[in-house]
């Protein structure tokens, strides 16, 4: 077997939870025979192991033929894929749906086409009210095929029903491919650049996105068609950081589930979704009591009993109530105590980043890079930061990469690294180069740490930190500039070195301002 299927092999056992593990056991056991002995005995041998290593796995288990290894391997594959479909039968849907239809092949292959259709019917029912329209067309298309072998009074009536439901199911489908092929083509572009840069990006996407968004009316479309209809402009509106049109979508969205609360155990990944998007906007916009109170909601989901939680939906659950108690700690100023979840949680880190694709490791490691730099933690702010500056690859986003090689400059100016700063500078600016975009927010930072050195002290210093502010605040009203003061809050830095306070009293100062305008707005 190729290490590429070895490796898939030893990660499928150690998904297994133990109550599946369980499950296999006594599935494998009843099969009988030696060799499925065997078969068990390489299933332990590889659960014990933490590494996949076969040469010791076959001198530990003395039992396995070498020669038989790579078949085995195969079939034991196979079979944990088999059992786990019978055990997850009951709390995934498409399965007890695909099932069903499973049996309607098997007897309308029979020639039971009377028994096929009372099947049929059957899945159908259970594909409606779970909104499965793929299925549900496979089970319209066997069911055509089964009634041209029957004769019944009722047949036409069926028929005429058959073809409206196919042309109606088939819609939907071609909507939902639509949005959904738009909603994943922003994310690339998302990965790739992070938020519109220019306007040429800018142009680009909205030619494209607009392009391929067909013609469609609100308010007929089905509820998964919906889902996938937020999630492409929810995409969009964020690429383009139009943020207030990307909350009034992420509010929809979310209350697409609230009103109908029993399609959350559906598409429970979807609902995790909305309330991300949902987080997102409010933390651009700065909505610190909305934010607070969707963060419960998510919050709420892990202790609720409303849907199966596979390890998919642990996983993304984990994602999301991560970043966000990051970015609340952020928005609340509450640097120090933010710092203090990191290692409380270093276990689940540890646990969940192997099964993260890159994008979320490196978003991770930055926004923890923050929460380090506002609590004045400068080198350990530089450790999670080299972790994203030494990531190699095409598919490292560009604008991670470049704001963390700027907060990783600062760090070393803070720490008094000279040395290091200027060191730096030259390989930001090369790194810049190759990229083949420097904006005006790069260029004052460039600039601005060109001209300190050691021995710029006093009011020369304050001044220097002064003209960058006026410089920076200059740049938040250009709509591509803007995107730069998302990653860094780079105007309060300079603040805490013009007025001598550190970040954290900062951001709590301005949020009792911005909370006190909002009590002001409710009373009046």
């Amino acid at each position: 077997m190729p290490k590429e299927r070895s490796d898939a092999l030893f990660h499928l056992v150690h998904s297994l939870s133990p109550s599946e593990k369980r499950y296999f056991r006594l599935y494998a056991s009843r099969m009988g025979g030696g060799d499925d002995k065997k078969f068990i005995v390489l299933f332990d041998a590889i659960a014990a192991q933490k590494n996949y290593d076969e040469e010791a796995l076959l001198r530990r288990e003395k039992k396995l033929n070498p020669l038989q290894l790579s078949n085995m391997k195969m079939h034991l594959y196979g079979s944990i894929l088999k059992t786990m479909r019978l055990c997850n039968s009951s709390n995934v849907v498409d399965i007890s749906i695909a099932d069903l239809l499973d049996y309607a092949r098997i007897l309308y292959n029979k020639c039971l086409y009377k028994d096929c259709l009372r099947m049929i019917d059957k899945a159908k029912r259970l594909a409606s009210q779970h909104n499965r329209s793929v299925l549900m067309l496979e089970l319209l298309e066997l069911e055509k095929l089964a009634i041209r072998k029957t004769i019944a009074e009722k047949n036409e009536d069926r028929v005429l029903d058959v073809v409206e439901r196919t042309q109606a199911v088939a819609r939907r489908i071609a909507n939902i491919n639509t949005f959904s092929n738009l909603s994943i083509r922003m994310n690339t572009f998302y990965v790739k650049t992070g938020f519109i840069r220019d306007k040429s990006d800018l142009e680009k996407v909205t030619d494209f996105f607009k392009k391929g968004l067909p013609a469609y009316q609100e308010k007929k479309l089905s509820f998964n068609e919906k889902i996938y209809l937020y999630d492409s402009l929810l995409g969009y509106y964020l690429f383009i950081q139009d943020f207030r049109k990307g909350h009034a979508c992420a509010l929809k969205w979310v209350a697409l589930f609230e009103d109908e609360p029993e399609r959350i155990k559906d598409e429970p990944e979807f609902y995790i979704r909305a309330l991300n998007g949902l987080l997102v906007v409010q933390n651009k916009l700065g909505l610190f009591r909305d934010f607070a109170q969707t963060h419960k909601n998510l919050v709420a989901l892990k202790r609720s009993n409303m849907f199966h939680f596979s390890r998919n939906i642990n996983l993304n659950l984990f994602k999301a109530i991560y970043i966000h108690e990051i970015n609340r700690h952020y928005l609340m100023g509450e640097f120090r105590s933010g710092t203090r979840i990191v290692s409380r949680l270093e276990n689940d880190l540890n646990k969940f980043f192997p099964l993260l694709d890159q994008n979320s490791v490196l978003i991770f490691y930055y926004k923890v890079a923050c929460l380090y730099f506002g609590a004045d933690q400068y080198k350990t702010a530089l450790h999670w930061l080299n972790r994203i500056i030494n990531t190699r690859g095409e598919d490292v986003r560009e604008d991670l990469h470049t704001f963390a090689r700027i907060l990783a400059l600062i760090s070393h100016y803070e720490l008094g690294n000279d040395e290091l700063v200027e060191y730096n500078l030259k390989s930001l600016y090369r790194f810049l180069l190759k990229k083949g975009h420097i904006s005006a927010y790069n260029k004052l930072i460039l600039g601005f740490l060109k001209q300190i050195s050691k021995n710029t002290v006093g009011k020369k210093l304050i001044r220097l930190f002064i003209g960058l502010k006026q410089d920076m605040e200059a740049l938040t009203s250009s709509r591509f500039e803007k995107r730069a003061f998302y990653y860094f809050e780079i105007i309060t830095w300079l603040r805490s070195k013009i007025e001598n306070r550190s970040m954290e009293e900062l951001v709590k100062d301005n949020l009792v301002r911005k909370t006190s305008r909002e009590r002001l707005k409710l009373a009046s």
